[in-house]
């Protein structure tokens, strides 16, 4: 399994509600987000892949493989997954975002059993209440579609998703790990 996944940090958005903060650098118990993210995530510095579209030198000190998105404009997630696909040295991704720094320690290994269990090519988490795409596991294999459906002019998550089928991990255990912050408020220890 491990052999099979890269990890993409997802920190490309424009952080419009945090007054247009870096959210994956903004400090959270001291820290910034995405070293809260990377320590639960545990993967070695070049199984790493960080989608920004600023800040790249400070990201840098994070992960061998920084990119930005290959259609311009700030055109959401999906763009920055498509772009780590691209360069993508594994057959599957795991995608996390930065402003969730805390997500579930057994992430990896609950959605690669539940994809292998499900035979699909795709998992996603849900917490009980809702999917929570953006903590997903994807085949590489994806790209191809997921190109299409931007340039169709495609950009919400969860549409996406719903056109490759994927597993649904039930994660609801552990709801409080999918907390993310997207406003200043939110910030709480």
């Amino acid at each position: 399994m491990q052999n099979s996944v890269s990890y993409l940090i997802l920190a490309g958005g424009q952080g419009q509600r945090m007054n247009n903060k870096d959210k994956g650098l903004m400090l959270w118990q001291g820290k910034p987000m995405i070293e809260h993210l990377m320590a639960r995530l545990n993967a070695p510095r070049e199984k790493i892949i960080i989608s920004a579209n600023r800040n790249l030198d400070t990201y840098k000190q994070y992960a061998n493989t920084v990119i930005t998105d290959s259609i311009e404009g700030f055109q959401g997630p999906l763009v920055g997954i498509l772009s780590a696909m691209q360069v993508c040295p594994t057959p599957f991704i795991l995608c996390a975002p930065c402003d969730s720094p805390r997500p579930p320690d057994n992430l990896l290994t609950e959605l690669w059993q539940c994809m292998q269990q499900q035979q699909k090519k795709a998992a996603l988490c849900h917490d009980g209440d809702r999917l929570q795409p953006l903590f997903s596991l994807l085949s590489c294999h994806y790209q191809l579609p997921l190109k299409d459906f931007l340039q169709q002019g495609g950009r919400k998550v969860h549409d996406f998703m719903q056109r490759v089928d994927p597993a649904i991990c039930d994660f609801s255990a552990q709801k409080e790990h999918f907390e993310n912050f997207n406003q200043p408020a939110d910030m709480k220890p």
